[in-house]
């Protein structure tokens, strides 16, 4: 039988952080609320993730992920994968695999610009709640992780092999309330599964949302500025500008600033 805990006597050490912006801070006094978000920043936000957490964490399929670039710009994306696919390295410490995408690496250049990411995790088929994880995250080759981490599995599907991984230091984790959380049933496997690591267009999706034909209406983007060798100066201005009517000079103009603005 396990040795009963023991509890100290003394006071609880002072956090010396409130959890949560400023502006959510002020948002709470103007909204009166502050008395309310305290009993649950006290009660309710860890700086790690517990045992109930972490086996929370062990069944999960799915999540989603929330990054910004160095300007504040966001992006909110989905991860999936088999349970599991989302590991708990230690109480401390997430990662999780980057398989095979449309190439974009949204999340992942967002990461390198700025590593703050937030995680939310919810069961819509069991217990029909949700878990947050705000830390930050680092890239790590799939060869050093596995050098890091010996034991890490090799999965057996092409497509769910991992190109990367991303480790993550928990700062915060805390329950989402289940009031508005839909309850959800899985339906049974019907055909060949899931299409992992797939290039078929169809597959994917195709152009579900019509997008393609909207997207031949604002023209071509400007190609991305490239060196010709790494570490040498921004050959930016000799790049050959597509040929784009005058009407889209204005669009052109917004397109070639923001693109500076990322490299700068």
């Amino acid at each position: 039988m396990d040795a009963p805990t023991t509890r100290s006597s003394g006071p609880a050490p002072l956090r010396t952080r409130r959890p949560g912006s400023d502006g959510e801070h002020r948002r709470q006094l103007r909204s009166d609320t502050a008395e309310r978000a305290d009993k649950f920043y006290a009660e309710q936000v860890l700086d790690r993730l517990n045992g109930r957490m972490r086996e929370f964490v062990a069944r999960q399929e799915m999540f989603f992920l929330a990054t910004a670039d160095r300007h504040g710009e966001c992006d909110n994306t989905f991860r999936a994968g088999p349970p599991g696919f989302l590991l708990v390295l230690d109480d401390a410490t997430l990662a999780y695999p980057e398989y095979r995408g449309n190439g974009v690496q949204a999340s992942l250049g967002n990461i390198e610009e700025n590593p703050h990411v937030g995680i939310i995790m919810v069961d819509f088929l069991r217990d029909r709640i949700g878990l947050h994880v705000n830390g930050a995250a680092r890239v790590v080759a799939d060869a050093e992780m596995r050098r890091e981490h010996p034991g890490l599995p090799v999965d057996p599907v092409p497509g769910r092999r991992a190109e990367a991984w991303v480790v993550v230091a928990v700062e915060e984790a805390y329950v989402h309330c289940a009031k508005h959380i839909p309850h959800f049933q899985k339906v049974p496997l019907n055909g060949a599964g899931r299409s992992w690591g797939t290039d078929d267009f169809k597959r994917k999706g195709g152009d579900f949302f019509g997008a393609a034909a909207e997207a031949r209406d604002r023209g071509p983007f400007l190609p991305l500025p490239r060196t010709e060798h790494e570490g040498t100066e921004d050959r930016t201005q000799e790049l050959p500008l597509p040929n784009i009517p005058a009407a889209r000079v204005g669009s052109r103009a917004r397109l070639m600033a923001r693109l500076l603005r990322r490299r700068s």
